[in-house]
């Protein structure tokens, strides 16, 4: 079993859940104060998807679900807690009654600051070094270039949404080494992944810098975007891909920790994106799955075992285990810290 630098995951990620009251809600028990903040209403399919920064600041929104430019939403989420977070009276992420879920990352703590590694200055970066992830906010160039991640090694993927409506909606952005040089995934659709020598040459990526090109989803002249970077971390975060079966006795997917979020994208066929966390559903197999590429509630036609070194999925289907290859991102907690003393998987 691998070992672990951190060796409490909530510190960093946590999944929480829940009731809205209508009013001001002060929401706790997430471990850490969140520098991300992704919410969904599981009682209304209505109701998109809301992300929340604390490098955009409270109350801007953007949708993982839509292509929309960020908004500004007074009454959603109003401020980042030292254990969690607060909303108001928006019905996206406090409707009255209704249940919610929210998955939470911790960056650098707070807005940061410009970085300067590449040759387009980011407006602000936020990042953990020691959870591999961070936030970063920048103008587009126009022209090809580079920006500073923070991150200190090379990041597995990033998430690009441009934030401004200048030139109408412009879908999300997913690339990385994970997924392959100038390849892109689409987060806000079920659309397979597309290859283009628009898209960034990842095999230029450093351990400072992401490179883009001047496709309008990364780098458009005058444009502006954020950029969620995420890099593996041992026995904390494991990002890759796998092979579906086809097989109702699926693969098992080895992670070198116990998932408590798992993200799935069919990259070779039009299938949505699915997650699945154990606060939802806290007992193998794990079958309710949400879908942040649309606006429907929990379903529970999809089943996979989470385990303390990785997952299995234990049914077919063409979005999680077809013969395809599937992009997945894990979050959790390995069984050892770097102390070498076993600790619960959380």
């Amino acid at each position: 079993m691998a070992y672990t630098t951190i060796n409490k995951h909530t510190d960093y990620f946590n999944t929480k859940t829940y009731t809205g009251n209508s009013g001001t809600l002060n929401v706790t028990g997430v471990g850490h104060q969140p520098d991300f903040v992704w919410i969904k209403d599981r009682s209304s399919s209505g109701d998109d998807y809301a992300m929340y920064d604390a490098v955009r600041g409270v109350n801007k929104r953007i949708r993982s679900n839509q292509n929309d430019a960020e908004s500004t939403e007074t009454a959603a989420l109003t401020s980042f807690d030292s254990d969690g977070f607060t909303v108001g009276t928006a019905g996206s992420s406090n409707g009255n009654g209704d249940s919610f879920v929210s998955w939470n990352w911790k960056a650098g703590g707070g807005q940061g600051s410009s970085n300067t590694d590449g040759t387009i200055n980011t407006t602000y970066t936020s990042a953990n070094t020691a959870a591999g992830f961070s936030i970063s906010t920048y103008n587009g160039t126009g022209s090809n270039g580079t920006f500073g991640h923070g991150l200190g090694v090379i990041p597995d993927i990033v998430f690009w949404k441009r934030t401004d409506s200048n030139d109408g909606a412009v879908n999300w952005i997913v690339g990385g080494p994970a997924i392959g040089s100038e390849t892109k995934l689409v987060l806000n659709t079920n659309e397979a992944k597309t290859t283009n020598s628009a898209f960034p040459d990842t095999t230029s990526w450093t351990n400072q810098v992401v490179s883009v090109k001047t496709y309008e989803g990364q780098n458009d002249s005058n444009a502006t975007y954020v950029a969620y970077a995420f890099a593996s971390k041992t026995g904390y975060s494991h990002i890759g891909t796998y092979e579906g079966s086809n097989n109702s006795n699926g693969p098992f997917v080895y992670t070198g920790l116990r998932p408590s979020f798992i993200l799935i994208k069919n990259m070779d066929h039009t299938k949505d994106w699915n997650i699945w966390d154990n606060k939802r559903d806290v007992d193998n197999p794990l079958e309710k799955k949400l879908a942040p590429s649309t606006s429907a509630v929990d379903s529970t036609d999809l089943a996979l075992d989470f385990l303390s070194n990785g997952f299995k999925l234990r049914q077919n289907g063409s979005n999680f285990n077809d013969s395809y290859t599937y992009f997945y991102m894990a979050f959790g907690q390995s069984l050892v810290g770097s102390n070498n003393v076993p600790c619960t998987a959380r």
